[in-house]
Order: C-alpha cells, then sequence, then structure tokens
C-alpha cells in the first residue's frame, strides 16, 4: 500500500525554529515530528511513501534516506513553485505503482493523529469511495471551514470558515483517496482539494465518505501546539509507535541533568543538553546542545540547538532561537520567541514580545 505525505509548507508561524528546518522535521518527542506520522503508516501496512518536498527539500532524504529504517520504501518529489494541496499531489503521482482502484493515503505534514487509519481505509474500501476524509469534531468550529455529512457518512458539501458554521465537523488532513482520482487533478496547475478537487467530485455525483473518529487530534502549526504534541507523546496521552516507553520525561542518553533539577511534564532533552542545579523544565522541548543554569524555569518552551539559558531566567511559553544566549534573570513570557544567536545581558528584564 502507498501514502502521500505533503511536507511542503514554509512553516513560518513556527519562526525562528523553521528558519533553516523544515516544520516536520522539528524534533518532537526526540525524534522528527514527521518519523510519528511515517511510524504510523508503517504500522497499518503502508511500505511505500512518497514526499512531497519543496522547503528545505534536501533535509529530508538526508534524514531518512531510502526509508528502510522504518521498514519503508521512500521517494522524494519536490515541488518548485506551490501547486496547493490537489497540485502537490498531483505532483507525486508519477511516483506512484498503485493501480486506478487502489486506495492512496494522504496526510498532511503538520498534523498529530491518534485516529485509527485502517478503520477510515476500511470505510473507504466498503463504500467503494472516489475519496474519504478524517474528520474530527470542534468545540468551535468557526475558525475552519465545515464538512457536513449525511446519515450514510457522505459528505453533503464544504463549507468555508463561517460565524455560523453548518456543522462541528471539519477536515482532519488524512485521505484514502481512489488513485484514479489523483491522476485526473490537473497536471501542472495550481489545485486546492478543498476548494476544487472535493466540490468537483460532489457536483459530479461521486462518493465522498467522511470518517469521523474522536482520537487524538492536533494541528501542528504554531510553537505551542508544537510543544503539546511533545509533551502529549512523550507522556503517551497521543500515541506513536516512534515512542518506545511514554512517561514523564524524555531525556537522552547523552544529556547531562543535575540530581537537584526538575524535569517533567512530558519535557524532551535531545543529545547534549545541560541542566543545572535546582532548575525546573516542564513540558518543553531542550534541543541538542543546550544549556539551562541553575535555578532557571522553562514552562511550555523550545530551546533551540545551543542555545543557553542564564541562571534564574523564567521562561513560559517562549521559543528560544538556535545559539540564544539569554543573561541571568531574564524573564520571557506569552509567546516571547528569541532570535537564533541573539544575545541578552545579565539585567534582570521582562519581555513578553519578540526579541
Amino acid at each position: 500500500m502507498e501514502a502521500i505525505v505533503l511536507v511542503g509548507g514554509l512553516g513560518t508561524r513556527l519562526r525562528p525554529l523553521t528558519l533553516d528546518t523544515p516544520k516536520p522535521m522539528l524534533p518532537v518527542a526526540g525524534v522528527p515530528f514527521l518519523t510519528h506520522q511515517l511510524a504510523r503508516l508503517a504500522a497499518v501496512g503502508v511500505d511505500h511513501v512518497v514526499l512531497a518536498t519543496s522547503y528545505r527539500a534536501e533535509v529530508f532524504e538526508d534524514y531518512f534516506g531510502d526509508g528502510s529504517g522504518l521498514g519503508l520504501r521512500m521517494d522524494y518529489v519536490t515541488e518548485t513553485e506551490p501547486l496547493g494541496t490537489g497540485g502537490g499531489i498531483r505532483n507525486v503521482a508519477p511516483m506512484l505503482h498503485s493501480g486506478p482502484a487502489d486506495p492512496i493515503v494522504v496526510l498532511n505534514g503538520d498534523v498529530l493523529s491518534g485516529h485509527d487509519i485502517a478503520a477510515q481505509l476500511k470505510v473507504h474500501d466498503e463504500g467503494d469511495a472516489a475519496v474519504t476524509l478524517h474528520l474530527v469534531r470542534v468545540d468551535d468550529p468557526r475558525a475552519f471551514g465545515s464538512v457536513p455529512t449525511g446519515e450514510s457518512g457522505r459528505v453533503t458539501a464544504f463549507v468555508e470558515k463561517s460565524p455560523e458554521p453548518v456543522s462541528d465537523q471539519i477536515n482532519a488532513g488524512c485521505y484514502v483517496f481512489r488513485r484514479s482520482v489523483i491522476d485526473d487533478i490537473p497536471a501542472g496547475e495550481v489545485v486546492s482539494v478543498e476548494r476544487v478537487t472535493f466540490p468537483q467530485l460532489l457536483t459530479a455525483g461521486a462518493t465522498v465518505l467522511g470518517y469521523v473518529d474522536s482520537a487524538y487530534w492536533l494541528d501542528v502549526g504554531t510553537p505551542a501546539a508544537i510543544v503539546r504534541a511533545s509533551a502529549d507523546l512523550v507522556s503517551g496521552v497521543a500515541p506513536s509507535p516512534a515512542v518506545a516507553k511514554p512517561g514523564d520525561a524524555l531525556v537522552s542518553p547523552t544529556a547531562e541533568v543535575h540530581n537537584s533539577a526538575s524535569v517533567h511534564g512530558g519535557s524532551a532533552l535531545a543529545d547534549d543538553a545541560k541542566v543545572g542545579p535546582g532548575a525546573v523544565v516542564d513540558a518543553s522541548i531542550v534541543m541538542s546542545g543546550a544549556t539551562i543554569h541553575a535555578a532557571a524555569e522553562v514552562v511550555r518552551s523550545v530551546i533551540g540547538a545551543n542555545a543557553v539559558v542564564g541562571a534564574g531566567c523564567r521562561l513560559v511559553d517562549v521559543v528560544v532561537g538556535a545559539g540564544a544566549q539569554l543573561g541571568a534573570r531574564n524573564e520571557l513570557l506569552d509567546g516571547a520567541r528569541v532570535w537564533p544567536g541573539v544575545s541578552l545581558p545579565d539585567v534582570g528584564v521582562r519581555f513578553s514580545t519578540d526579541a
């Protein structure tokens, strides 16, 4: 069975983390986020994955190679100009080997989900569907497009964002396509599956099904969401075959944590990270070579590679770029972002904006 993963986005909402790293390659629970998606695909019997890449395309193949480390065969297709979701899917079609009626799983590269892909495939097969979408129900669907379904599970419409949504069901970013539907998307054109392909299928009377699943689901497009995803994976709230043993923290064997420090809440410490005496790291990502000095407090934050957090600092909901140096007693809050290489002096200043 084959799958396509769309990983071409720039990840602008995640800067500065994505200045040099594609969003799906950011470390989440100890491995690149994409690893969790690939491991789930392998677990349901997918053996061939094509990555639809664009931004920093070389990073993906450098890390995953031929995919054999995950029990997969992997190919890579680079999109030189933005083609939209449908255009991106169609762009990789020459790499597929499945027949016209075979199912192709398609994943957005920025969604963490625990839903049952095998059950979605079964619904698709039994319903002889052109496309089957994973749908989730949200408390406030106004920020999303709505996807209402009838009693049989057939999608009845694709409705844009509205202050009065017609349904609490939204597109969750995992699809099963009949291969022939992919081939019918115009090649080389900018096409949105949400705005063009799916509505056209409904107009033509094709069977488009919704598979509604209430399992864990999260769009990881922001720093806060990346941090939450990592903590949920480490602690086992979100399932992943790539997390061997969920627990209160994931600490690399080469990381150093002082015995008076506290690392908890699903925090992940990468290789050669250091946490000093009395420091607290709660529900955070600490990348390779980063140092958190004595009595510092880091909560729901990302500390970039080789960055330094000075003694007595307090960071809550913060991103610190690679190589940044925070002097002692600085307090950063509420989504503050420190760009790579920036240095803050030991002045005890409180920040809550970009630094």
